[in-house]
């Protein structure tokens, strides 16, 4: 079975994608506490990285700012791609699917940030297909 929970708040304002076939994505890093304390006494924090489609995707950008506090149910995926040097990049995230909003932060500013793709051809189209 892979299935994640966690709470934590956004480390920035969530930016809403338009992607080919009219599917939209956003993609956010969750600051997330651990429960003890390293040999300093202090809380070490991890950054979990968070990519949400769909509806959902929209409410989120929509209803969350840096530092609102969430819990994202989901399940871990990793891939690969190859970046502008060439070079190889594989990754571990959380693809979410189910979200719950415990404390809301407006966002930084009061438009919703989104990002609308050039207008490409069919073979630019295949480049962000994600197998499910």
């Amino acid at each position: 079975m892979n299935q994640v929970g966690l709470v934590g708040r956004f480390t920035k304002d969530p930016v809403l994608r338009y992607l080919s076939g009219n599917r939209v994505q956003t993609h956010f890093s969750l600051a997330i506490n651990r429960n003890f304390k390293n040999n300093r006494g202090e809380v070490d924090t991890d950054f979990i990285f968070c990519t949400v489609w769909g509806r959902l995707a929209e409410h989120i950008v929509k209803y969350c700012g840096k530092g609102s506090l969430i819990g994202a149910n989901g399940r871990i995926q990793t891939r690969s791609f190859v970046n502008e040097e060439n070079t190889k990049i594989f990754m571990t995230e959380v693809v979410v699917e189910d979200v719950r909003f415990y404390q809301l932060k407006q966002r930084d500013s009061d438009e919703v940030s989104i990002v609308t793709p050039p207008p490409s051809n069919e073979q630019e189209d295949l480049k962000d297909f994600v197998l499910p």
